[in-house]
């Protein structure tokens, strides 16, 4: 039998429940979705106008819009089949009137007008009712006893509801889908051949397709069998994709989002529950279906209960949450405050490095003392911000090698005055060899430093003039004149005349320098040096 049933799983059976719940939530939150395509789907029907109809054909234009409605909107369900009842007076026909009238009970009972769809059904005489109406005669009890057991139940409407299927199902065709759904129904309502249901049903489903809208019922029933086996997980799936199945139909009369709110509800699942709680509220009173929303008030009002509770735990949480961040917060202020604390400290040895730096040529016989010293400054900045190491060993390897330069010049000059060579003295002081040498070897050192800095610099400068006013560099140069006038201003030194006293070039030069880059600018002439001075980030290594 097993064998049987799982041979006989659609497609859908290899997804899991956690798959087909999350096409719930999808369904659910694309819901207003699904309400917009219906309306427009009714609003393009209601463009015929009626007046461009016969009698008859405005009564199946009626009715079209009536089963439209029936389960969306119960009030203009309601609304048509009046307009059809006053139609089929106007030519007389009873047949029509009938069935009108039938439509009617059904959207009054369901809309919890109980006395109006009781005084419908008595007044209509089942043995002059057309042999074809006679389903939905039997039907329009059915429902009328299932929608009055939910205000007030009583066994007596068990039997009626029993007695009405039975005669159902004696009139319609065998083979018929409505048929085999009417006979499984009795077979659940009357608790009998789960095993032997469910294997029909399924039968079912596989030939079923997702939007037929009797592919809600059939897994609702599903639904139903293992809710009345206890199988929780295919109960918990079935129900899903019946109320999925509603949803994507905008079928707002269902009953499929009510039983899987109590299955979440069971396995504590208590926003879930909550969520589909409302959901199926919310469509209850949309189509005014009363006798759904009396079945729901109860469970609805236990589920409000927990999920209260449940919010009112989560806001205490919450404030525990928010007093452990405001500590948290307060630490932090005091480690900021700390941290600014060490940064002024940091900053004050940079100030006391630079003026024992200052003091380097003069103090040459305590340099050994005043390296050690830096040496102990360099390991607490170390220990507070290595990010400027590397450049303060360029700056201290610079001082060096022109400290040795010196001495090396010193004993140089020594020697010649112990042998009295006071010419070749003088030649060495008249000579700017040196000094060339030295302006040559600095502005390299410069480059170097500063490209460290500034990686990508030349490219971005490049960036900011027309193409064919590019800067291209010759073989072996890192930075020219032009570049270095810039990468002075880059770092912060804009005043011509500093420039100039750096690069020893007129005051003339450099302002023409600076005028010509202006003029080649492919962005603003104004903005050119402040864009200049944006131009990349420093890399650090540390």
């Amino acid at each position: 039998m097993f064998l049987l049933i799982l041979l006989s799983f659609p497609v859908f059976a290899s997804e899991s429940t956690d798959d087909i719940i999350a096409k719930l939530n999808l369904a659910l939150k694309n819901k207003e979705h699904y309400v917009r395509l219906k309306e427009e789907r009714i609003l393009n029907f209601k463009k015929i106008k009626s007046e461009d109809l016969t009698k008859e054909q405005e009564y199946n234009y009626n009715k079209t819009l009536y089963i439209e409605y029936q389960k969306f909107n119960s009030d203009s369900a309601i609304l048509y089949v009046k307009k059809n009842l006053k139609i089929a007076g106007e030519l007389q026909n009873k047949e029509l009137e009938d069935l009108a009238n039938l439509q009617l009970v059904t959207l009054y009972s369901s809309s919890g007008k109980y006395r109006e769809s009781e005084a419908i059904l008595k007044s209509i005489n089942k043995k002059t009712l057309s042999p074809h109406l006679l389903p939905t005669y039997y039907i329009s009890y059915r429902e009328f006893f299932e929608h009055y057991a939910a205000n007030s139940y009583n066994e007596e409407y068990r039997r009626q509801i029993i007695t009405y299927r039975d005669s159902l199902i004696s009139i319609l065709n065998p083979k018929s889908l409505d048929y085999k759904i009417n006979k499984i129904q009795q077979d659940i309502f009357r608790g009998k051949k789960y095993d032997n249901t469910q294997k029909q049903l399924l039968i079912l489903l596989k030939n079923t397709s997702e939007e037929n809208p009797q592919y809600a019922m059939i897994t609702y029933l599903l639904g139903k069998i293992n809710e009345a086996t206890n199988n929780l997980e295919l109960r918990k799936k079935y129900y899903a994709l019946s109320a999925t199945s509603d949803l994507k139909n905008a079928n707002k009369d269902n009953a499929s989002l009510q039983e899987l709110a109590l299955v979440f509800y069971e396995i504590e699942d208590v926003d879930m529950a909550y969520k589909l709680t409302q959901s199926a509220i919310e469509d209850a009173l949309y189509c005014n279906v009363q006798f759904r929303t009396l079945l729901m008030s109860e469970v609805y009002s236990i589920i409000n209960t927990v999920y209260l509770e449940k919010e009112a735990k989560r806001k205490t949480e919450l404030q525990l949450y928010l007093i452990c961040i405001s500590l948290l917060s307060v630490f932090l202020i005091i480690a900021v405050i700390y941290v600014y604390k060490q940064m002024k400290k940091v900053s004050r040895i940079r100030g006391e490095l630079y003026e024992t730096s200052q003091k380097l040529a003069e103090l040459n016989q305590d340099i050994t003392e005043t390296n050690n010293q830096l040496q102990e400054r360099n390991a607490q900045l170390s220990e507070s911000n290595h990010i400027k190491e590397e450049y303060i060993a360029h700056f201290f390897s610079l001082c060096s090698t022109y400290i040795n330069k010196l001495e090396n010049y010193r004993i140089i000059l020594n020697k010649k005055a112990t042998a009295k060579q006071f010419d070749e003295i003088y030649k060495m002081l008249k000579s700017t060899t040196l000094v060339d040498n030295e302006l040559e070897e600095l502005y390299k050192n410069f480059d170097i430093i500063f490209l460290n800095l500034y990686p990508t610099f030349v490219k971005d400068f490049n960036a900011l003039l027309i193409k064919e006013e590019q800067i291209v560099l010759k073989q072996g140069e890192l930075l020219n004149t032009e570049l270095r006038i810039f990468a002075l201003i880059r770092l912060g030194i804009s005043d011509s005349v500093k420039i100039a006293a750096f690069l020893r070039y007129s005051l003339s030069t450099i302002y023409n320098y600076r005028t010509r880059a202006r003029n080649k600018a492919a962005v603003s002439r104004n903005d050119f040096e402040e864009m200049v001075m944006k131009i990349g980030l420093i890399t650090l290594k540390i």
